[in-house]
């Protein structure tokens, strides 16, 4: 589907890119694990594309080694003309493009140069869960995997506390932000 990108907001301001800047970054959505895939094919493919990384320490039950891992995990960002995206289409790897229903939504180019920026600075970065009070979450690392719970504080970022049922009692557990996987918006117990 065609967008026109040079359209109007109704305030004379051009809602899309400027005939003179580059072409505009899309977020792409690909299977999970095939970032840096997609990225090399896509790069091969004459595309600009970015997957911005960062730096993890891994445990195996052998060795423990720092990997690169996707900041957005299952996502890239790559600048494209939407009338030339048939060879992304066509990428193995390749999902979609994020956007409103069927229509791809350009990312506003001082997202991206922000996150460039924070890639690059150097500074140590991971993703953070989006987590809010209330929210049904399972562990999913530790010694509690498999347990589901729901986030009942969140004192930092090395520390929340999720109530989980177990023995039909509630208990009260502080974990490792990357033990959690969230299962979906606030629970009906404590949204209510």
């Amino acid at each position: 589907m065609p967008i026109d990108l040079n359209s109007t907001d109704g305030t004379g301001q051009r809602s899309g890119i400027d005939a003179n800047s580059p072409l505009p970054w899309f977020a792409v959505r690909v299977k999970s694990n095939y970032e840096k895939r997609v990225s090399t094919t896509l790069h091969g493919k004459g595309f600009e594309e970015f997957v911005p990384m960062y730096r993890a320490r891994r445990q195996w039950s052998d060795r423990i080694k720092m990997v690169d891992l996707p900041l957005f995990a299952g996502y890239l960002f790559c600048r494209l003309d939407l009338s030339k995206r048939l060879s992304l289409l066509t990428t193995p790897g390749f999902l979609y493009l994020v956007g409103k229903g069927r229509t791809p939504e350009p990312v506003d180019e001082n997202e991206i140069s922000a996150i460039q920026r924070v890639v690059s600075s150097g500074l140590p970065l991971s993703p953070w869960p989006s987590l809010v009070v209330g929210q049904k979450v399972r562990l999913e690392r530790g010694p509690l995997r498999g347990v589901e719970g729901v986030v009942s504080k969140i004192a930092d970022e090395h520390r929340i506390y999720v109530n989980a049922t177990l023995l039909q009692r509630s208990v009260c557990v502080e974990v490792d932000p990357d033990w959690i996987r969230s299962m979906g918006g606030p629970s009906s117990i404590l949204a209510a």
